[in-house]
């Protein structure tokens, strides 16, 4: 972009955040100047308000933090209160908890696959536009995500936010019979992935690779999903107790959400792209060898492409979910029971965004003193950022709408409980 030019990006509003936001962006030169994601809707105050509530009401309420992935939520919520009640949920009721969580996976990430990233690779403004020309991928999309959604509905009581999971385990669990109707779906949708990754494939992905630090839960038997140790690129491994002490957030002026950064390092990645990186060995030997066979091997560094990423997740999520169903047999009880304590909680999951932490501080007589979530969406804010001012400069030759439409796709890469569906970003150029 030749001669002295400035050039300002907008996003006045992010269409259906974790909460209300914009980006702003100001470019001057084919140097980035200012860069902000603001978040200014006023704060939701879960954690203040869960103050003074019976440990009980945790899983519930915090739920209602995203309509679209509730049961992480709910996960974090009882790892953290139930390490600290001393319960130990195994067997069938954790099978029974990565069932519904596998739901999730394969519901959010069709969602996002299908209907919120893959408009922008087909140079489509909405999947509605989309569907015009390619009904039968938004078709696909759908049966897919509704093999997840029964899931959740069988085991959680519903679809969204989810009614059944309580501490300890369940209110009431299904029966083996109930739970080998799913088997059909499930075979279905995975074949419709693999059928899809086989296509998506091939479409055309921007050029863009960072050395990323990814963090993810990490478990000795499993692709970690409902638990674990909380890895780092760089080498470190810890329990999730010691994240806050590994983890800073940092208030920025501009923005009510506080940004997450590795103490004395920067900014991070959590969500599928880091999960593949750090655990691919533990995906089913199916997802690994779709994945091999479409050229997807870690390390994948390129965030554009975590829209495959996505769908070899799917895979797993649709094959574990059926060999769990061929070894059920229900629980004798729903639920263990547990007696109240005083103490401090630490809890992770791996939400389809990535990483969510919750630490709970409860009294003698199980009312919540202190709470604190950490989700993944404002674990990504710094990074994604980060991505954006090394991303424009490559794009100052654009038009003002490619330039535009990247932003928003590099923003949608991370899926931040957007998802943005549609144009959202106002463009200004103006030259000295």
């Amino acid at each position: 972009m030749p001669g002295s030019r400035k050039l300002t990006v907008r996003v006045e509003a992010l269409a259906r955040v974790e909460g209300e936001g914009a980006l702003h962006l100001r470019v001057h030169n084919g140097q980035v100047r200012e860069l902000r994601l603001e978040i200014y809707e006023p704060p939701r105050f879960f954690e203040a308000f869960l103050r003074g509530r019976r440990l009980e009401e945790a899983p519930d309420i915090t739920a209602r933090i995203c309509g679209i992935c509730p049961v992480a939520y709910q996960m974090s919520a009882c790892n953290a209160l139930e390490s600290l009640l001393g319960l130990s949920v195994r067997g069938p009721l954790r099978d029974l908890r990565l069932l519904l969580y596998y739901g999730e996976w394969i519901e959010s990430h069709a969602l996002h696959m299908f209907l919120l990233h893959l408009p922008d690779f087909l140079g489509y403004e909405s999947a509605l536009h989309m569907a015009r020309d390619h009904p039968e991928w938004v078709q696909k999309g759908l049966q897919i995500k509704k093999a997840g959604n029964a899931l959740l509905a069988r085991i959680g009581g519903r679809e969204v936010h989810p009614i059944n999971v309580r501490v300890g385990g369940f209110y009431s669990v299904p029966s083996r019979r109930a739970l080998l109707e799913h088997q059909e779906d499930l075979a279905r949708a995975r074949d419709l992935m693999i059928e899809a990754l086989r296509w998506m494939a091939g479409l055309e992905f921007p050029e863009f690779e960072e050395d990323y630090e990814f963090v993810a839960l990490s478990h000795p038997e499993e692709y970690a999903i409902l638990e674990g140790q909380v890895r780092f690129s760089h080498g470190r491994l810890a329990p999730v107790s010691a994240f806050e002490e590994i983890i800073e957030e940092i208030h920025m002026p501009y923005s009510n959400a506080l940004h997450a950064v590795i103490r004395g390092r920067g900014s991070y990645m959590v969500g599928p792209l880091a999960r593949f990186n750090l655990n691919f060995s533990q995906l089913s030997p199916l997802a690994q060898e779709v994945a091999a066979s479409i050229g997807l091997m870690p390390p994948v560094r390129n965030p554009f492409r975590s829209l495959l990423v996505r769908g070899i997740e799917v895979i797993h999520a649709c094959e574990e979910a059926m060999r769990l169903i061929d070894r059920y047999e229900p629980p004798d009880r729903p639920f263990e029971p547990f007696e109240v304590q005083a103490g401090t909680g630490f809890g992770a999951s791996e939400a389809p965004r990535g990483l969510l932490y919750h630490r709970y501080r409860i009294n003698a007589e199980g009312l919540i003193e202190e709470a604190r979530i950490i989700p993944p969406t404002s674990q990504n804010q710094r990074r994604i950022e980060d991505d954006l001012r090394k991303l424009v400069p490559q794009l100052l030759s654009l038009p003002r709408d490619a330039l535009t439409w990247r932003c928003e796709q590099a923003i949608r890469n991370y899926d931040p409980c957007i998802s943005c569906a549609t144009h959202f970003l106002r463009l200004e150029l103006v030259e000295e």
